[in-house]
């Protein structure tokens, strides 16, 4: 009789002969290769000679039956029993990591069809948890326990509050389960879909597991669990003080992450940069025209300068700080995107054609002036994009509420300039009809140089003012006069 170890990996050096094939079978018997027992490991070809023999690797797993037998494919009894045995967790398992405060381990494989796990206390209780998000609240949680009778149960609940009333069976199908208690201290295992099927409507998205993405994972643990007469009495006594990121394909874990300094000093110059000095190039352009000695036009353009080097300097910090250049995430590729596009207005402004001595436009003038106004409005809004979604990085890597406050925070920045816009609006239709209905033309909405000597502007025109002027001239003609005197005769 072999007796071997799940997770520890054994070795069988065959050289029977090329007639004795060895398989590893849950067939007691032996003999004729049938299709209908379950081989383990071995088969058909596995056969060698003293010589030339043939190398079997065999790892029992978690599901491989207590008892199998090591046999010939084709001829009956020529081999025996092989007892299976549970051996070490971390050998059962490919990966593990302590939890939060040390307090749960947490042990997983990854599968083709899913993933198993094992969680084990490191201290006595009556039951443990553990949870997929940043806190018990609001997530999936998977609670192993030993029921009056002895009998192991795992059991899986969307908790969505800190009463009882709050834990919600979801009667998930859960595979291999088992559990069991050594000295007091309790070890459940199960295996499951990643994406299993899920009856709590939607947040049935929040039980997804992606190997591609950390995965948070809080637990708890409690001296009593009731599945059917649950109360706050009864509930957990102890939980994680934070969540760890567990990477799964990677086999470690990280502490809930503080916001790295470098990294916020990159999102307050993009939001200075996107959410201040660009715009407010564009509002100078589009409403400062009034101004003397084309003073619209040094404010646009020493904003937009200033902030497309704002926003370089924090594109160096960003990646100075991650140590690479990132291009898989959707906040890299609108905010690369937004940087060229920049960086584009920029050099189209360098290249406007001149005006012709009468003061019309030629045809280059006026394909210049279309391309640099609809690109400087693409520019705005991808890099409008841009910001949103890296708040929505941060809020995926580091936790639900900074997200939520930078969320609001920015939808009522962006709303303080439309309030801005629409009053400017307001002054100019206002403008227009104490005028007579005298129609002032608008300015260009663009991202960098344009100074367009045929606009009027919002607040008091060139045009205007000179008609304003002349009316004057005619109205009251100067007192001054010229008198002439001659000698009388």
């Amino acid at each position: 009789v072999l007796k071997v170890e799940r997770g520890v990996p054994v070795t069988f050096s065959i050289q029977a002969g090329h007639d004795v094939a060895f398989c590893i079978t849950s067939d007691p018997v032996g003999g004729t290769f049938i299709s209908n027992a379950t081989v383990f490991a071995g088969g058909p070809d596995a056969h060698g000679v003293p010589a030339s023999p043939y190398k079997l690797i065999w790892q029992p797993d978690r599901k491989t039956p207590d008892e199998v037998f090591y046999q010939s494919c084709f001829q009956k009894k020529m081999g025996w029993k092989v007892q299976v045995v549970d051996g070490g967790l971390s050998d059962m398992y490919n990966s593990s990591v302590f939890l939060a405060d040390q307090m749960v381990t947490l042990f997983w494989t990854l599968t083709d069809s899913g993933i198993a796990f094992a969680v084990r206390g490191e201290r006595k209780s009556g039951y443990v948890a553990i949870g997929f998000g940043d806190g018990m609240v609001n997530c999936f949680a998977y609670v192993g326990w030993m029921d009056g009778n002895g009998t192991c149960q795992v059991n899986t609940y969307w908790i969505d509050g800190k009463k009882a009333s709050g834990v919600h069976p979801t009667k998930e199908l859960l595979a291999d389960v088992n559990c069991w208690q050594q000295k007091g201290v309790l070890t459940f295992e199960f295996s499951r879909p990643l994406q299993p099927a899920c009856n709590v409507g939607g947040q049935c998205k929040k039980n997804i597991i992606d190997p591609s993405i950390p995965l948070k994972v809080v637990w708890a643990m409690g001296t009593l669990w009731k599945a059917d007469r649950l109360t706050d009495q009864n509930m957990h006594s102890s939980m994680s003080s934070k969540y760890m990121s567990v990477h799964l394909t990677r086999g470690v874990a990280e502490a809930e992450q503080q916001l790295r300094p470098v990294l916020a000093v990159h999102g307050f110059m993009m939001f200075l940069a996107w959410g201040l000095l660009l715009p407010g190039g564009i509002l100078a352009a589009r409403y400062l025209k009034h101004l003397k000695d084309d003073g619209w036009f040094q404010i646009h353009v020493y904003t937009q300068y200033s902030g497309i080097s704002v926003m370089l300097l924090g594109l160096l910090f960003a990646v100075a700080e991650l140590r690479r250049l990132y291009t898989n995430p959707l906040h890299v590729k609108f905010g690369m995107m937004s940087i060229l596009l920049a960086c584009a207005q920029t050099l189209i402004a360098f290249f406007r054609p001149k005006k012709i001595s009468s003061g019309q436009k030629p045809l280059r003038r006026v394909i210049w002036e279309l391309v640099h106004r609809y690109n400087g409005r693409i520019v705005l809004v991808v890099g409008f994009i841009s910001l949103l979604t890296g708040i929505s990085d941060l809020g995926a890597k580091y936790g639900g509420e900074q997200k939520k406050g930078l969320d609001w925070a920015l939808v009522g920045w962006f709303l303080c300039i439309a309030v801005l816009v629409c009053y400017l609006e307001f002054l100019e239709a206002k403008g227009k009809r104490k005028h007579g209905g005298l129609t002032i033309s608008k300015g260009n909405w663009v991202m960098a140089n344009n100074e367009d000597d045929d606009s009027s502007e919002l607040l008091q025109s060139n045009h205007m003012a000179s008609l304003e002027r002349d009316h004057n001239e005619m109205s009251y003609p100067s007192r001054g006069m010229e008198v002439q005197l001659e000698a009388l005769r």
